[in-house]
């Protein structure tokens, strides 16, 4: 840890850039609600792949687990935000994916959620954020740690996969732009 705070990472450009981002997408969900289907869809086409991209120009700091950050989106934050992008996209929130396993030549089929995608990446950036803004360097540390662990194991691809489901919302499922 002392290597990533001699550089303070966690005031690099890079990790600045992620804060404005994360920030945008945030604020963006939490005034959602009764949003048009095209305005949300246009918007999160562009947030989404902006947010990917910041996660992975965050530069790597390690942590001690002394300050691992307590989530401070609650249960009703989380399903608040899951609720918002459920009744924008309706019967569009959930979709059939088939993914293979390469090792084990098989296939799985599963339904998945948009608005479950766009809260479990609401709920770990949140959670970020809360720590960042509290500006306690330590604590910083390993919420960067925390957010880019998570990103690697799960909200990375479930952005992703939210971003497929958006994409083909917007320009297959939907293709009258009269109707949006």
């Amino acid at each position: 840890m002392e290597n990533s705070a001699n550089n303070k990472d966690i005031y690099k450009r890079e990790t600045l850039e992620f804060v404005t981002v994360g920030i945008e997408y945030c604020a963006f969900l939490e005034k959602s609600s009764g949003r048009p289907l095209r305005d949300f869809l246009d918007t999160m086409l562009k947030l989404l792949p902006l947010l990917y991209v910041k996660a992975q120009l965050l530069p790597p700091v390690d942590s001690n687990g002394d300050f691992l950050p307590q989530g401070k989106v609650t249960e009703d934050d989380y399903n608040y935000i899951r609720r918002i992008v459920y009744d924008i996209l309706q019967d569009e929130d959930q979709y059939l994916d088939i993914s293979y396993e390469n090792q084990m030549e098989t296939d799985e089929t599963q339904w998945k959620s948009v608005s479950e995608h766009l809260a479990d990446i609401y709920q770990a950036v949140r959670n970020f954020l809360a720590v960042y803004q509290d500006g306690v360097e330590e604590c910083m540390y390993d919420a960067l740690w925390a957010v880019m662990d998570n990103f690697e194991l799960y909200w990375g691809s479930a952005l992703v996969d939210a971003l497929k489901r958006l994409h083909k919302i917007r320009y297959a499922a939907l293709p009258d732009e009269d109707t949006l």
